[in-house]
């Protein structure tokens, strides 16, 4: 209910009943000379209020006309319910009679509503703690809280507003909130459509009948921006199919007499089905048309389809603006002939003037530092307009992942025909994250583990992370700081402080552990507008820990080299990711690259890991994913890869259905030493979950894994893979992305541990 009230009407009234007083009692007094003015009455408004609004001074003669004049300024303060004027001798006496102020606001019985957030927007219409209690304005927010509720299908909701008066001429306003029960749609019917069936078409649409989950979803509440965004999508599927002429020619939505039942109906006429025939230039297309063709995406011969046009026309208003043309105009106008169902395209333009930005202006961001935003943008003030400059702005600063939505107006500079403003409008969400993960096993029975990350702290665009794992073999801790603008010129910098104490190999109940310690400094460079290298170095200490049953391939590294290691990592990386969302991706890729080359110290060698992801979505339920990761680690110096620095495979992230870590090779006594050599490969079809129509919130997931960690002298062979399948839940939640997954293995061998059922929260795959 953030709706803001215009009190225009409220003070005009008061204006108007403040001249009908003042005309009875200004009228009373004979005119005179003013030598003092007394105020009564007040009792929290300042005397200098009433002084400062008062058209009369000490010394002014005194008229009916100022007398009037004088009680309309004091009525529009909005401060008094009584205002009148007396004279004693020669002293104008100003009695008032102040309005109750608000002593508190309160909301009984919301459920539907977040009590601060109602609070909030009653503060933002003058309902407040201390502020002058309005009648009318209490009614007007009473009727905007039933419109809100409305639009929550709950149409038999009753807003009851009590004003209680309290000491000190104060009141206790309270609004009670009895909500009743949802409507609910009971029925959707769509007359007029032959093409395609009832049932086709409503399967287009967010809005339902209903289901078991519905309860999640809410799809079957009514709400109008929810039926005209699913009109929309029904005109949409017939534009795309050729149906140039559909139209939807009424709605008709009917709600039962105790308000819980709701039915719609959509008449719709189709039209005949039109064949493009050809496609034409008009206009002005600055001596370049065969650049422009080339970005004609309307096929003839095909069936019209209007997503085809307006990407079109969209390709032709970005490429003037490539010129500095900002308000090009281009129009597609269909020639259509009836005789044989076919249509003819034409385009027109206009570039109209060219244009250099004046100002670039940011709203929308509460908490995020302007700064942060504009260090973003690659269109630049008192520069030429340039569309491809404005949108790679706009698709960095959506990347920054501070925000829900990131858009870009246009808007005219009046009496500067040649200039514009940009207003990049974003909507913040929150950046900091709680990220957990579990699993089960026969030895540790539950490993969890968490991170609490902010990704802009306090609206720098800075990060800072904690990664916390309370494995009972596995311990980590990971301190984690980014400055993504440490030079001006956009090259990143990062700090890690790290602990880690591991137990590679878990079943053997012994007390040994590798214990490393070490802190790192990293940098970004960005080489292109979507790739960036990294490189830096850092100190580390691994210490084998001796202890019972440690694994013999430990115990022989120790003998040869030494219970302590020092190195000195350098490191150097590459990504590049263009991925729709990082939180539920369903197009774009995402590619990684590490390498670690140890150059100093007792541990000498070279790892690297590469890591690739494709999402190519089949329709508007189905994606397709793609996951593959490629890790090579090689001993230097003439000693071999040391141990600690192994590669793990099997259970979350990797192979899931097998436990977490115990693929590869094992030395005699059975325990899981991991390699130098990793190969993972998965493939996941997501869906809506049944019952959840087109939300992409809470999705189900069939997946395929297949992968190994091979030993030094051993090739990777896709032979020795393990593999497994299963199913899957995904939701949104309000920690990350939460998934559970259920695998069989399908290519396992004796030995294998196997770990059917997991789950994680804050990644993918």
């Amino acid at each position: 209910m953030t709706k803001h009230i215009n009190r225009w009407g409220v003070r005009t009234a008061s204006a108007i009943a403040a001249m009908v007083f003042a005309s009875q009692a200004a009228w009373a007094l004979a005119p005179f000379k003013v030598q003092d003015i007394r105020v009564e009455g007040l009792q929290r408004v300042e005397p200098g209020t009433i002084f400062a609004s008062l058209p009369l001074r000490v010394g002014d003669e005194y008229s009916d006309e100022k007398g009037s004049a004088a009680i309309r300024a004091l009525f529009a303060l909005g401060l008094f319910k009584d205002v009148r004027l007396e004279a004693n001798g020669n002293v104008l006496v100003v009695v008032v009679e102040e309005r109750p102020t608000i002593a508190n606001v309160e909301f009984a019985g919301t459920k539907e509503f977040d009590k601060d957030a109602l609070q909030k927007a009653m503060r933002d219409v003058g309902l407040a703690e201390g502020r002058p209690f309005d009648k009318a304005l209490a009614d007007r927010a009473e009727q905007e809280l039933k419109r809100q509720y409305i639009n929550k299908s709950l149409y038999g909701a009753e807003v009851v507003t009590t004003v209680t008066p309290v000491e000190r001429n104060r009141v206790n306003l309270t609004f009670t909130v009895s909500e009743g029960e949802p409507a609910r749609i009971k029925e959707i019917h769509i007359t007029g459509n032959k093409a395609f069936s009832e049932s086709t078409l409503k399967g287009l649409f967010d809005l339902d009948t209903g289901g078991w989950l519905s309860w999640y979803t809410k799809s079957d509440r009514y709400a109008r921006a929810k039926l005209n965004a699913d009109l929309e999508t029904l005109r949409s599927y017939y534009l795309q199919r050729g149906y140039l002429e559909f139209r939807i020619d009424s709605t008709q939505v009917a709600i039962s007499p105790d308000k819980q039942d709701i039915a719609i109906t959509i008449n719709v006429t189709e039209g005949e089905r039109f064949v493009v025939s050809g496609v034409k230039l008009e206009g002005n297309f600055l001596d370049r048309d065969d650049e422009f063709k080339s970005l004609v995406s309307i096929q003839p011969g095909e069936p019209y389809n209007a997503d085809k046009v307006t990407e079109t026309t969209k390709a032709f208003t970005e490429h003037f603006g490539n010129f500095g043309f900002a308000f090009a105009r281009v129009e597609a106008v269909p020639e259509i002939d009836r005789e044989t169902n076919r249509v003819a395209i034409v385009l027109r333009a206009e570039p109209s003037r060219r244009a250099y930005v004046r100002r670039i202006q940011v709203s929308g961001n509460n908490r995020t530092r302007d700064e942060v935003i504009r260090r973003e943008f690659r269109q630049y003030e008192a520069s030429w307009y340039d569309g491809d400059k404005i949108k790679l702005s706009r698709d960095r600063v959506d990347r920054l992942g501070y925000f829900t939505e990131v858009n870009v107006e246009t808007q005219d500079v009046p009496g500067s025909p040649d200039q514009v403003d940009l207003v990049i409008n974003v909507a913040e969400k929150p950046t900091g994250s709680l990220q957990l993960g579990a699993g089960f096993s026969s030895a540790e029975k539950i490993a969890l583990s968490f991170s609490i990350k902010q990704d802009n702290v306090f609206g720098s665009g800075n990060y800072l992370g904690v990664d916390v794992n309370t494995s009972k073999y596995r311990r980590t801790l990971v301190f984690s700081t980014t400055d993504p603008y440490f030079t001006q010129s956009g090259i990143s910098r990062t700090f890690d402080l790290y602990y880690r104490t591991d137990k590679p190999y878990q079943d053997q109940g012994g007390n040994y552990e590798i214990v490393t310690t070490g802190t790192s400094v990293r940098f970004g460079v960005p080489f292109s507008e979507v790739d960036t290298v990294f490189f830096g170095g850092g100190l580390e200490h691994t210490r084998i820990k001796a202890g019972t049953n440690i694994p013999a391939a430990y115990l022989a590294y120790a003998d040869a080299y030494g219970y302590s290691s020092n190195g000195v990592p350098l490191t150097i990386g590459w990504s590049r990711d263009d991925r729709d969302s990082a939180l539920a991706p369903n197009s774009g890729r995402y590619q990684r690259l590490n390498s670690e080359w140890s150059v100093a110290g007792d541990a000498r060698y070279v790892r690297a890991n590469y890591q690739y992801q494709q999402y190519v979505p089949l329709n508007k339920k189905f994606t397709l994913a793609f996951n593959g990761e490629l890790g090579l680690g090689k001993g230097i110096g003439g000693r071999p890869f040391p141990v600690f620095k192994n590669f793990y495979s099997g259970g979350l992230g990797s192979v899931r259905g097998f436990d977490q870590g115990t693929l590869g090779p094992r030395d005699i006594t059975g325990a899981s030493l991991g390699g130098p050599k990793k190969v993972t490969l998965n493939a996941e079809l997501v869906a809506p979950f049944p019952g959840a129509g087109n939300d992409r919130t809470l999705r189900v997931f069939g997946f395929v894994d297949a992968g190994n960690v091979f030993g030094d002298n051993e090739k990777i062979s896709f032979g020795e893979m393990r593999a497994s399948a299963g199913l899957g839940l995904s939701w949104i939640s309000p920690l990350g992305p939460l998934r559970i997954a259920y695998a069989q293995p399908v290519r396992k061998q004796a030995g294998d541990k196997i770990q059917k059922l997991q789950f994680q929260i804050g990644t993918s795959f």
